[in-house]
């Protein structure tokens, strides 16, 4: 479970709010979409959410563990528990999409692995499959450095499967692919929740939320205004979109 209770960051030499006394509760399993217009807290709830970002207050609990009081451990869980995809995925251009997805990030890989590059039959067969299954098999043995934006954002996708992560963060993750490989990749990780309890918090366009989607958070003012199960929104809960 995690239960985030109170959590307020403002920014800026003015100490703008962006996000004002944000709480919930979420369960395993779940498929949380973000909803709202420009500057209403968004990207900014995520990164707080993968401590990119500090809080300015708040409680923040995962399976029993205070984050914030115990620094050091719950930052640890976070890094290898967790993952954050931004926009433009940060991975090794020099690297093949397949090493990508093996070696993963530094908190999820062993030094081992990460100075020798070796990998074992079963997590490379692991990582074909992960590979295949959002569509990037053909594009394995290429450097990252060669793919589209959205063929980058999938490795990254896959990337954070294949390390185990329990939670994804993803701000927009579908954004430039084309309507049947966003569809593709949006059934994965909505398959993977249901099957396996991963929960994934993320952005997306209105029309896939309703679609994919089992809970719609809708931001207004760095707050959520509406917290409703995944479903076509009402026209009054459109209003603050």
């Amino acid at each position: 479970m995690i239960t985030v209770e109170h959590l307020a960051k403002a920014v800026g030499e003015d100490k703008l709010p962006v996000l004002q006394d944000i709480g919930f509760q979420l369960e395993e399993g779940e498929f949380v979409v973000l909803l709202g217009g420009s500057g209403t807290g968004k990207s900014t709830l995520l990164r707080c959410l993968a401590l990119k970002e500090s809080w300015d207050r708040g409680n923040f609990r995962v399976d029993g563990l205070d984050i914030m009081k115990n620094a050091f451990a719950g930052k640890r869980k976070i890094r290898r528990e967790w993952a954050y995809l931004e926009q433009n995925a940060e991975l090794n251009p020099n690297r093949t999409a397949l090493k990508n997805v093996l070696i993963g990030q530094s908190s999820q890989t062993p030094l081992w692995r990460m100075v020798t590059g070796m990998v074992r039959s079963d997590d490379y067969m692991g990582a074909m499959d992960e590979l295949d299954a959002l569509g990037l098999l053909d594009k394995a043995k290429l450097k990252t450095g060669n793919l589209s934006g959205g063929e980058r954002q999938r490795v990254a996708i896959a990337r954070a499967l294949v390390h185990g992560a329990k939670v994804i963060l993803a701000d927009e993750p579908v954004t430039g692919l084309d309507p049947k490989t966003a569809e593709g990749v949006l059934d994965t990780l909505r398959r993977l929740c249901k099957e396996t309890g991963l929960i994934v918090i993320t952005v997306i366009p209105l029309e896939l939320a309703e679609r994919y989607a089992t809970r719609l958070w809708v931001l207004e003012d760095g707050r959520i205004k509406h917290d409703v199960k995944g479903r076509r929104l009402t026209s009054q809960e459109r209003l603050h979109l």
